[in-house]
Protein backbone atom coordinates (compact mmCIF):
# COMPACT_ATOMS: atom_id res chain seq x y z
CA UNK A 1 0.00 0.00 0.00
CA UNK A 2 3.12 2.61 0.82
CA UNK A 3 4.74 1.49 -2.04
CA UNK A 4 0.83 2.27 -4.41
CA UNK A 5 1.21 5.53 -2.57
CA UNK A 6 5.03 6.59 -3.25
CA UNK A 7 4.31 5.76 -7.59
CA UNK A 8 0.60 7.93 -6.98
CA UNK A 9 2.87 10.93 -5.62
CA UNK A 10 5.13 10.80 -8.27
CA UNK A 11 3.20 10.59 -11.04
CA UNK A 12 1.48 13.67 -9.27
CA UNK A 13 4.05 15.70 -8.78
CA UNK A 14 5.51 15.05 -12.12
CA UNK A 15 2.57 15.92 -13.74
CA UNK A 16 1.61 19.16 -11.61
CA UNK A 17 5.31 20.43 -12.07
CA UNK A 18 5.62 19.65 -15.47
CA UNK A 19 2.15 21.23 -16.15
CA UNK A 20 2.94 24.17 -14.30
CA UNK A 21 5.66 25.10 -16.31
CA UNK A 22 4.67 24.72 -19.56
CA UNK A 23 1.16 26.51 -18.63
CA UNK A 24 3.75 29.67 -17.69
CA UNK A 25 5.30 29.33 -21.34
CA UNK A 26 1.92 28.39 -23.39
CA UNK A 27 0.28 31.49 -21.64
CA UNK A 28 3.54 33.68 -22.78
CA UNK A 29 3.50 32.68 -26.39
CA UNK A 30 -0.20 33.17 -26.80
CA UNK A 31 0.02 36.29 -24.95
CA UNK A 32 2.92 37.15 -27.44
CA UNK A 33 0.72 36.17 -30.94
CA UNK A 34 -2.35 36.70 -29.90
CA UNK A 35 -2.73 39.51 -27.32
CA UNK A 36 0.65 41.47 -28.06
CA UNK A 37 0.35 45.08 -26.53
CA UNK A 38 2.61 47.78 -27.52
CA UNK A 39 5.04 49.58 -24.48
CA UNK A 40 6.37 52.14 -27.20
CA UNK A 41 4.89 55.27 -27.28
CA UNK A 42 2.46 55.94 -30.26
CA UNK A 43 3.19 59.01 -32.51
CA UNK A 44 0.96 61.85 -32.72
CA UNK A 45 -1.54 61.32 -35.58
CA UNK A 46 -3.74 64.62 -35.19
CA UNK A 47 -4.12 65.78 -38.54
CA UNK A 48 -3.60 62.08 -40.93
CA UNK A 49 -5.35 62.58 -44.24
CA UNK A 50 -8.48 60.58 -44.70
CA UNK A 51 -7.64 58.33 -48.09
CA UNK A 52 -9.45 59.34 -51.62
CA UNK A 53 -12.82 58.61 -51.56
CA UNK A 54 -14.43 57.50 -55.23
CA UNK A 55 -18.18 57.35 -55.01
CA UNK A 56 -18.26 55.54 -58.40
CA UNK A 57 -16.68 52.75 -56.59
CA UNK A 58 -18.27 50.04 -54.23
CA UNK A 59 -16.82 50.42 -50.71
CA UNK A 60 -15.27 47.18 -49.16
CA UNK A 61 -14.96 47.90 -45.27
CA UNK A 62 -12.39 45.32 -43.68
CA UNK A 63 -12.90 45.19 -39.83
CA UNK A 64 -10.59 45.81 -36.83
CA UNK A 65 -11.34 44.75 -33.35
CA UNK A 66 -11.24 46.23 -29.93
CA UNK A 67 -9.03 43.47 -29.06
CA UNK A 68 -6.18 42.17 -31.56
CA UNK A 69 -7.54 41.18 -34.58
CA UNK A 70 -5.54 37.67 -36.85
CA UNK A 71 -3.29 39.64 -39.46
CA UNK A 72 -3.83 37.62 -42.27
CA UNK A 73 -7.57 37.32 -41.86
CA UNK A 74 -7.30 40.66 -42.20
CA UNK A 75 -4.91 41.59 -44.92
CA UNK A 76 -6.48 39.03 -47.20
CA UNK A 77 -9.26 40.94 -47.88
CA UNK A 78 -8.32 44.32 -47.72
CA UNK A 79 -5.14 43.36 -50.09
CA UNK A 80 -6.79 41.22 -52.47
CA UNK A 81 -9.95 43.68 -53.28
CA UNK A 82 -7.92 46.43 -53.23
CA UNK A 83 -5.77 44.94 -56.16
CA UNK A 84 -8.42 44.73 -58.46
CA UNK A 85 -8.80 48.55 -58.29
CA UNK A 86 -12.29 48.37 -58.67
CA UNK A 87 -13.42 49.33 -54.91
CA UNK A 88 -13.00 51.81 -52.54
CA UNK A 89 -11.08 49.37 -49.31
CA UNK A 90 -10.75 50.77 -45.67
CA UNK A 91 -10.05 49.45 -42.37
CA UNK A 92 -12.96 49.95 -40.27
CA UNK A 93 -13.00 50.12 -36.63
CA UNK A 94 -15.49 51.19 -33.97
CA UNK A 95 -13.32 54.56 -33.28
CA UNK A 96 -9.95 56.26 -34.98
CA UNK A 97 -7.85 54.87 -31.86
CA UNK A 98 -4.94 52.47 -33.29
CA UNK A 99 -5.37 48.64 -33.67
CA UNK A 100 -2.91 45.93 -33.16
CA UNK A 101 -2.68 42.51 -35.11
CA UNK A 102 -1.68 39.17 -33.91
CA UNK A 103 2.10 39.39 -33.32
CA UNK A 104 2.34 43.26 -32.92
CA UNK A 105 1.56 44.90 -35.35
CA UNK A 106 -0.18 48.14 -35.18
CA UNK A 107 -2.66 49.35 -37.72
CA UNK A 108 -4.56 53.19 -38.20
CA UNK A 109 -8.28 52.33 -38.86
CA UNK A 110 -8.94 54.86 -42.49
CA UNK A 111 -12.56 55.26 -40.60
CA UNK A 112 -14.94 54.94 -37.35
CA UNK A 113 -17.86 53.15 -37.88
CA UNK A 114 -19.66 56.73 -37.67
CA UNK A 115 -17.26 57.99 -40.00
CA UNK A 116 -17.96 55.36 -42.83
CA UNK A 117 -21.90 55.47 -41.80
CA UNK A 118 -21.99 59.51 -42.76
CA UNK A 119 -19.34 59.24 -45.72
CA UNK A 120 -21.54 56.97 -47.38
CA UNK A 121 -25.27 57.36 -46.24
CA UNK A 122 -25.72 53.85 -46.21
CA UNK A 123 -24.11 50.03 -45.47
CA UNK A 124 -21.03 49.84 -47.67
CA UNK A 125 -21.49 46.97 -50.18
CA UNK A 126 -19.20 44.79 -48.64
CA UNK A 127 -18.24 44.00 -45.33
CA UNK A 128 -15.18 41.80 -44.21
CA UNK A 129 -15.08 40.13 -40.78
CA UNK A 130 -11.52 38.47 -39.79
CA UNK A 131 -11.15 36.82 -36.62
CA UNK A 132 -11.35 39.85 -33.31
CA UNK A 133 -10.54 38.77 -30.37
CA UNK A 134 -13.80 38.23 -28.15
CA UNK A 135 -12.05 37.95 -24.94
CA UNK A 136 -14.18 41.15 -23.37
CA UNK A 137 -17.90 41.11 -24.52
CA UNK A 138 -18.23 44.73 -23.61
CA UNK A 139 -15.57 45.52 -26.08
CA UNK A 140 -16.39 43.85 -28.90
CA UNK A 141 -20.35 44.95 -29.01
CA UNK A 142 -19.82 48.08 -30.77
CA UNK A 143 -18.59 45.61 -33.84
CA UNK A 144 -21.78 43.59 -33.12
CA UNK A 145 -24.36 46.36 -32.92
CA UNK A 146 -22.53 47.58 -36.48
CA UNK A 147 -22.57 44.62 -38.15
CA UNK A 148 -26.31 44.11 -37.39
CA UNK A 149 -27.05 47.98 -38.55
CA UNK A 150 -25.56 46.61 -42.18
CA UNK A 151 -26.77 42.94 -42.27
CA UNK A 152 -28.31 43.44 -45.70
CA UNK A 153 -24.77 43.58 -47.27
CA UNK A 154 -22.15 41.37 -48.10
CA UNK A 155 -21.43 39.70 -45.34
CA UNK A 156 -17.47 37.82 -45.66
CA UNK A 157 -16.27 35.74 -42.51
CA UNK A 158 -12.23 35.14 -43.11
CA UNK A 159 -11.33 31.34 -40.78
CA UNK A 160 -12.41 32.34 -37.08
CA UNK A 161 -13.84 34.88 -38.17
CA UNK A 162 -17.02 33.26 -38.73
CA UNK A 163 -16.98 33.20 -34.85
CA UNK A 164 -17.83 37.12 -34.93
CA UNK A 165 -20.32 36.63 -37.69
CA UNK A 166 -21.96 33.84 -35.60
CA UNK A 167 -21.89 35.58 -32.48
CA UNK A 168 -24.27 38.28 -34.28
CA UNK A 169 -27.10 35.48 -34.13
CA UNK A 170 -27.10 35.98 -38.64
CA UNK A 171 -25.36 32.52 -39.00
CA UNK A 172 -28.70 30.87 -37.20
CA UNK A 173 -30.18 28.10 -39.37
CA UNK A 174 -27.60 29.16 -42.47
CA UNK A 175 -24.02 27.01 -43.28
CA UNK A 176 -20.63 28.20 -42.61
CA UNK A 177 -17.51 27.31 -42.73
CA UNK A 178 -14.08 28.02 -40.12
CA UNK A 179 -10.79 27.40 -39.64
CA UNK A 180 -9.98 23.36 -38.45
CA UNK A 181 -8.46 24.70 -35.07
CA UNK A 182 -11.61 26.51 -34.11
CA UNK A 183 -14.77 23.95 -35.53
CA UNK A 184 -14.84 21.89 -32.06
CA UNK A 185 -15.43 24.96 -30.17
CA UNK A 186 -17.67 26.55 -32.57
CA UNK A 187 -20.02 23.53 -33.57
CA UNK A 188 -20.68 23.74 -29.41
CA UNK A 189 -20.52 27.26 -29.08
CA UNK A 190 -23.19 27.98 -32.13
CA UNK A 191 -25.49 24.77 -31.84
CA UNK A 192 -27.77 26.79 -34.60
CA UNK A 193 -25.30 27.00 -37.06
CA UNK A 194 -24.22 24.50 -39.99
CA UNK A 195 -21.03 24.03 -39.73
CA UNK A 196 -19.38 22.31 -42.79
CA UNK A 197 -15.98 21.21 -42.89
CA UNK A 198 -15.45 20.00 -46.33
CA UNK A 199 -15.39 22.89 -47.88
CA UNK A 200 -12.86 26.23 -48.73
CA UNK A 201 -15.47 28.53 -48.34
CA UNK A 202 -19.39 28.13 -48.39
CA UNK A 203 -21.91 30.41 -49.44
CA UNK A 204 -25.61 31.80 -48.34
CA UNK A 205 -26.41 32.83 -51.50
CA UNK A 206 -24.79 35.62 -52.73
CA UNK A 207 -24.96 37.59 -49.60
CA UNK A 208 -23.37 35.75 -46.67
CA UNK A 209 -20.01 33.87 -47.61
CA UNK A 210 -17.41 31.83 -44.91
CA UNK A 211 -14.01 30.40 -45.28
CA UNK A 212 -12.21 28.04 -43.66
CA UNK A 213 -8.63 28.19 -42.27
CA UNK A 214 -6.54 31.33 -43.34
CA UNK A 215 -5.35 30.58 -47.21
CA UNK A 216 -8.87 29.65 -47.63
CA UNK A 217 -10.04 33.13 -47.33
CA UNK A 218 -8.27 34.05 -50.41
CA UNK A 219 -10.44 31.41 -52.38
CA UNK A 220 -13.63 33.08 -50.92
CA UNK A 221 -13.11 36.26 -51.89
CA UNK A 222 -11.80 35.18 -55.45
CA UNK A 223 -15.03 33.53 -54.96
CA UNK A 224 -16.45 37.69 -54.70
CA UNK A 225 -14.71 38.73 -57.20
CA UNK A 226 -15.88 36.32 -59.66
CA UNK A 227 -19.15 37.00 -59.19
CA UNK A 228 -19.13 41.06 -58.72
CA UNK A 229 -16.25 41.79 -61.41
CA UNK A 230 -16.15 38.41 -63.28
CA UNK A 231 -14.32 35.15 -63.71
CA UNK A 232 -11.38 36.95 -65.77
CA UNK A 233 -10.55 39.33 -63.09
CA UNK A 234 -10.83 36.76 -60.71
CA UNK A 235 -8.24 34.44 -62.66
CA UNK A 236 -5.70 37.11 -63.13
CA UNK A 237 -5.65 38.43 -59.57
CA UNK A 238 -4.83 34.95 -58.64
CA UNK A 239 -2.16 35.08 -61.29
CA UNK A 240 -0.70 38.14 -59.84
CA UNK A 241 -0.44 37.01 -56.86
CA UNK A 242 1.62 33.74 -57.76
CA UNK A 243 -1.35 32.17 -55.98
CA UNK A 244 -1.18 28.41 -57.39
CA UNK A 245 -4.70 26.79 -56.17
CA UNK A 246 -7.25 28.82 -58.18
CA UNK A 247 -9.33 25.89 -59.01
CA UNK A 248 -10.63 25.63 -55.06
CA UNK A 249 -12.41 29.04 -56.20
CA UNK A 250 -14.34 26.82 -58.84
CA UNK A 251 -14.42 24.04 -56.43
CA UNK A 252 -13.87 24.78 -52.69
CA UNK A 253 -14.59 20.71 -51.69
CA UNK A 254 -11.42 19.26 -50.41
CA UNK A 255 -10.97 16.49 -47.39
CA UNK A 256 -11.10 18.29 -44.74
CA UNK A 257 -8.19 18.77 -42.01
CA UNK A 258 -8.56 17.91 -38.25
CA UNK A 259 -6.84 17.36 -34.88
CA UNK A 260 -4.23 14.82 -34.19
CA UNK A 261 -0.98 13.77 -32.71
CA UNK A 262 0.88 16.37 -35.08
CA UNK A 263 -0.89 19.19 -33.13
CA UNK A 264 1.39 18.30 -29.42
CA UNK A 265 4.40 20.30 -31.82
CA UNK A 266 2.43 23.35 -31.21
CA UNK A 267 1.28 23.22 -27.87
CA UNK A 268 4.85 21.81 -26.97
CA UNK A 269 6.81 24.71 -29.14
CA UNK A 270 4.45 27.12 -26.85
CA UNK A 271 5.29 25.60 -23.56
CA UNK A 272 9.10 24.64 -24.10
CA UNK A 273 10.25 26.87 -26.55
CA UNK A 274 12.15 29.02 -24.10
CA UNK A 275 14.64 30.23 -25.60
CA UNK A 276 12.78 32.11 -29.11
CA UNK A 277 14.55 33.20 -31.77
CA UNK A 278 13.91 37.21 -32.81
CA UNK A 279 13.27 38.13 -36.04
CA UNK A 280 12.84 42.01 -36.97
CA UNK A 281 10.01 42.71 -39.35
CA UNK A 282 11.89 45.49 -41.79
CA UNK A 283 8.85 48.53 -43.04
CA UNK A 284 9.03 50.44 -45.24
CA UNK A 285 6.80 52.70 -47.43
CA UNK A 286 5.12 50.61 -50.40
CA UNK A 287 5.20 46.80 -48.89
CA UNK A 288 2.58 44.50 -50.11
CA UNK A 289 -0.13 44.13 -47.19
CA UNK A 290 -0.12 40.48 -47.13
CA UNK A 291 4.04 40.09 -47.05
CA UNK A 292 4.05 42.01 -43.82
CA UNK A 293 1.04 40.09 -42.41
CA UNK A 294 2.57 36.69 -43.33
CA UNK A 295 5.86 37.49 -41.72
CA UNK A 296 4.32 37.99 -38.42
CA UNK A 297 1.88 35.06 -38.25
CA UNK A 298 4.02 32.33 -39.77
CA UNK A 299 6.90 32.63 -37.33
CA UNK A 300 5.09 34.15 -34.58
CA UNK A 301 2.19 31.57 -34.11
CA UNK A 302 4.38 28.66 -34.07
CA UNK A 303 5.41 29.28 -30.81
CA UNK A 304 9.49 29.16 -31.73
CA UNK A 305 10.07 33.10 -32.65
CA UNK A 306 9.35 36.69 -31.20
CA UNK A 307 8.59 39.15 -34.09
CA UNK A 308 9.29 42.81 -33.90
CA UNK A 309 8.21 45.30 -36.18
CA UNK A 310 10.95 48.16 -37.12
CA UNK A 311 11.12 50.71 -39.58
CA UNK A 312 13.03 54.10 -40.29
CA UNK A 313 10.26 55.89 -37.87
CA UNK A 314 7.54 55.35 -35.69
CA UNK A 315 5.31 57.75 -38.39
CA UNK A 316 2.90 56.02 -39.96
CA UNK A 317 4.20 54.01 -43.25
CA UNK A 318 1.68 54.13 -45.91
CA UNK A 319 1.58 50.56 -47.82
CA UNK A 320 0.98 49.56 -51.01
CA UNK A 321 -2.70 49.79 -50.69
CA UNK A 322 -3.22 52.26 -48.58
CA UNK A 323 -3.06 51.01 -45.36
CA UNK A 324 -1.30 52.50 -42.40
CA UNK A 325 0.97 50.58 -40.37
CA UNK A 326 3.35 51.66 -37.34
CA UNK A 327 6.25 49.75 -35.93
CA UNK A 328 7.73 49.70 -32.69
CA UNK A 329 11.10 50.06 -33.03
CA UNK A 330 13.26 52.78 -35.30
CA UNK A 331 16.43 50.98 -36.94
CA UNK A 332 18.33 52.94 -34.69
CA UNK A 333 16.96 51.77 -31.70
CA UNK A 334 15.79 48.33 -32.28
CA UNK A 335 17.02 45.57 -30.03
CA UNK A 336 19.30 43.19 -31.39
CA UNK A 337 17.54 40.54 -33.44
CA UNK A 338 18.67 37.21 -35.14
CA UNK A 339 17.40 37.89 -38.58
CA UNK A 340 15.83 40.85 -40.41
CA UNK A 341 13.44 39.83 -43.27
CA UNK A 342 12.39 41.95 -45.18
CA UNK A 343 9.20 41.39 -46.83
CA UNK A 344 7.32 42.13 -49.82
CA UNK A 345 7.71 41.70 -53.74
CA UNK A 346 9.79 44.95 -54.40
CA UNK A 347 11.55 45.01 -51.60
CA UNK A 348 15.05 45.77 -52.79
CA UNK A 349 13.93 48.66 -54.37
CA UNK A 350 11.74 50.26 -52.38
CA UNK A 351 13.13 49.56 -49.52
CA UNK A 352 16.80 50.11 -50.14
CA UNK A 353 17.21 53.25 -48.26
CA UNK A 354 15.99 51.48 -44.77
CA UNK A 355 18.39 48.61 -45.98
CA UNK A 356 21.38 50.53 -45.63
CA UNK A 357 20.58 51.86 -42.71
CA UNK A 358 20.12 48.74 -41.21
CA UNK A 359 22.96 47.30 -42.44
CA UNK A 360 25.19 50.13 -41.09
CA UNK A 361 24.23 49.34 -38.11
CA UNK A 362 27.68 47.78 -35.95
CA UNK A 363 26.68 43.72 -35.52
CA UNK A 364 22.99 44.18 -37.69
CA UNK A 365 21.77 40.56 -38.18
CA UNK A 366 22.03 39.74 -41.84
CA UNK A 367 18.63 41.17 -43.83
CA UNK A 368 16.54 38.67 -45.42
CA UNK A 369 14.65 39.77 -48.66
CA UNK A 370 11.98 36.63 -48.16
CA UNK A 371 9.51 37.26 -51.02
CA UNK A 372 11.52 39.41 -53.60
CA UNK A 373 14.12 37.12 -54.29
CA UNK A 374 11.23 34.36 -55.32
CA UNK A 375 9.35 36.65 -57.07
CA UNK A 376 7.60 33.78 -59.20
CA UNK A 377 6.45 31.86 -55.69
CA UNK A 378 3.49 32.56 -53.30
CA UNK A 379 4.18 34.26 -50.59
CA UNK A 380 3.65 31.47 -47.75
CA UNK A 381 5.74 28.84 -49.90
CA UNK A 382 9.16 30.55 -49.12
CA UNK A 383 8.16 31.15 -45.33
CA UNK A 384 7.32 28.21 -44.91
CA UNK A 385 10.58 26.57 -46.23
CA UNK A 386 12.48 29.34 -44.17
CA UNK A 387 10.83 28.07 -40.70
CA UNK A 388 12.00 24.73 -41.78
CA UNK A 389 15.48 25.39 -41.97
CA UNK A 390 15.10 27.82 -38.72
CA UNK A 391 13.42 25.48 -36.72
CA UNK A 392 12.56 22.20 -37.83
CA UNK A 393 10.01 19.99 -40.51
CA UNK A 394 7.59 19.13 -37.93
CA UNK A 395 7.00 22.84 -36.87
CA UNK A 396 7.17 23.76 -40.40
CA UNK A 397 4.85 21.06 -41.82
CA UNK A 398 2.26 22.46 -38.95
CA UNK A 399 2.42 25.66 -40.27
CA UNK A 400 1.21 24.63 -43.63
CA UNK A 401 -1.26 22.76 -41.83
CA UNK A 402 -2.97 25.75 -39.70
CA UNK A 403 -3.06 27.61 -42.88
CA UNK A 404 -4.69 24.96 -44.66
CA UNK A 405 -2.26 25.56 -47.49
CA UNK A 406 -2.74 23.13 -49.66
CA UNK A 407 -0.40 23.40 -53.03
CA UNK A 408 2.21 20.92 -52.61
CA UNK A 409 5.13 22.08 -54.17
CA UNK A 410 6.10 23.26 -50.83
CA UNK A 411 9.85 21.83 -50.22
CA UNK A 412 10.23 21.50 -45.96
CA UNK A 413 13.76 20.50 -45.24
CA UNK A 414 15.51 20.83 -42.02
CA UNK A 415 15.81 18.81 -38.82
CA UNK A 416 13.40 16.38 -38.32
CA UNK A 417 12.02 17.56 -34.74
CA UNK A 418 12.93 20.56 -32.20
CA UNK A 419 15.47 19.29 -29.93
CA UNK A 420 15.81 22.46 -28.11
CA UNK A 421 11.41 21.58 -27.44
CA UNK A 422 11.92 17.85 -26.69
CA UNK A 423 15.11 19.01 -24.91
CA UNK A 424 13.57 21.56 -22.55
CA UNK A 425 10.58 18.99 -21.96
CA UNK A 426 12.92 16.37 -20.96
CA UNK A 427 15.03 18.71 -18.44
CA UNK A 428 11.71 19.73 -16.94
CA UNK A 429 10.27 16.17 -16.16
CA UNK A 430 13.91 15.58 -14.93
CA UNK A 431 13.98 18.59 -12.52
CA UNK A 432 10.20 16.96 -11.56
CA UNK A 433 11.53 13.01 -11.11
CA UNK A 434 13.96 14.50 -8.69
CA UNK A 435 11.48 16.73 -6.70
CA UNK A 436 9.39 13.98 -6.66
CA UNK A 437 12.47 12.12 -5.17
CA UNK A 438 13.53 14.71 -2.70
CA UNK A 439 9.32 14.88 -1.23
CA UNK A 440 9.56 10.79 -1.35
CA UNK A 441 13.00 10.71 0.53
CA UNK A 442 11.88 13.52 3.16
CA UNK A 443 8.35 12.46 4.07
CA UNK A 444 7.43 8.66 2.94
CA UNK A 445 10.75 6.95 2.84
CA UNK A 446 11.76 7.61 6.72
CA UNK A 447 11.86 4.80 8.71
CA UNK A 448 9.19 4.85 11.37
CA UNK A 449 10.64 4.18 14.72
CA UNK A 450 10.65 0.74 16.56
CA UNK A 451 6.88 0.86 18.93
CA UNK A 452 9.62 0.52 22.05
CA UNK A 453 11.47 3.72 21.03
CA UNK A 454 8.21 6.03 20.74
CA UNK A 455 7.51 4.58 23.99
CA UNK A 456 10.66 5.44 25.70
CA UNK A 457 10.18 9.11 24.26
Amino acid sequence: MKLLMRIVVFIVIITIFTGAVGFVGYANSQQNFWASVRQEPLPDLTGLAKPKHEASKPTVAVLLGNENTEGMDFTIPYQMFAMTGAYNVYAVASDNQVRTLTGGLEVVPHYSFEELDRLLGRSPDIIAIPYMNMSDAGKYEPIRQWLLKHQSTVLLSICAGADNLAATGLLNGKTSATHWQTMAVLTRKYPEVNWVQNRRYVTNGDQMMSSAGISSGIDAVLYVISKQLGEPKAAQLAKDLKYPSYHFQQNPVVTPFSMDWRFSIYVLNNMFQWNKLKAGVLLYEGVEEMAIASSFDIYSDSGTTRVLSVASSIQPLETKHGLRVIARHTIEAAPSVEKMIVPGKQARTLAAKEAKSWSDRSGAAALQYVHSDAPDRFLFEVQLEDLAKQEDVLTAKHAVKRLEYRAQDIQLSGKPFSMETYGALLLTIGVAVLLAYAVDRRFLRRPRKPAAARLAQ
